[in-house]
């Protein structure tokens, strides 16, 4: 696999911002290939373009699911993408898309999964009363939030917080932890047994 990244993000893209300052700062043995937002308005894509890298917008409006993806992958391959990251991507990959990058796709996601899957997880845990919520990088299969987990990071939910307290806390968990799982991956300092991924150290 090479190291060439591929961003998909449909909003701020923090989590692409936090990746890109570990590239800059030499901390991450990779490079961004290119950043992908279906939304033309995406902040994410402003700031990718601030920062000199290949940015393009891919509408979403009035396409299914397989016909934008293989939108995407045309995109992707042209850029040679080695890995795929998902920063806050608000659409859900078709199973060809999947099937193209396997076990080379990766997404973050604002708990301890498989705890909360799908939206407004931080919301879920504040409603269920949970003590200690999180974050997880995990591997994406043709299933909502259940592919193999690479790291998670645990936050603990003080009496206090508000969604916005919480999800900050939440956020800076996510913006180590997801460069930490991309250089595992890059690698290869992993296998899988199961559902389990063992990580060998560096």
């Amino acid at each position: 696999m090479n190291n060439r990244l591929g961003i998909l993000l449909s909003g701020r893209g923090s989590n692409f911002q936090a990746i890109s300052d570990r590239i800059l700062a030499g901390r991450l043995n990779a490079s961004i290939a290119c950043v992908i937002s279906n939304r033309p308005e995406a902040p994410g894509l402003a700031i990718a373009r601030q920062r000199g890298l290949p940015a393009l917008s891919i509408p979403s409006r009035g396409l299914d699911r397989e016909s934008y993806d293989r939108l995407l992958l045309d995109q992707l391959r042209a850029h040679d993408i080695g890995l795929v990251c998902l920063a806050g991507y608000m659409r859900l990959l078709s199973a060809a898309f999947i099937r193209a990058y396997p076990l080379r796709i990766l997404n973050i996601h604002p708990s301890l999964l498989p705890s909360f899957p799908g939206l407004d997880a931080q919301h879920q845990a504040l409603v269920h009363g949970v003590r200690f919520t999180g974050c997880t990088v995990h591997f994406v299969d043709e299933d909502l939030d259940s592919g193999p987990i690479i790291e998670q990071a645990v936050v603990p939910v003080e009496d206090g917080d508000t969604l916005e307290t919480l999800s900050a806390r939440i956020l800076v968990e996510e913006h180590r932890i997801y460069s930490e799982a991309i250089a595992t991956v890059l690698e290869g300092r992993y296998r899988i047994e199961g559902r389990r991924v063992l990580k060998y150290p560096r």
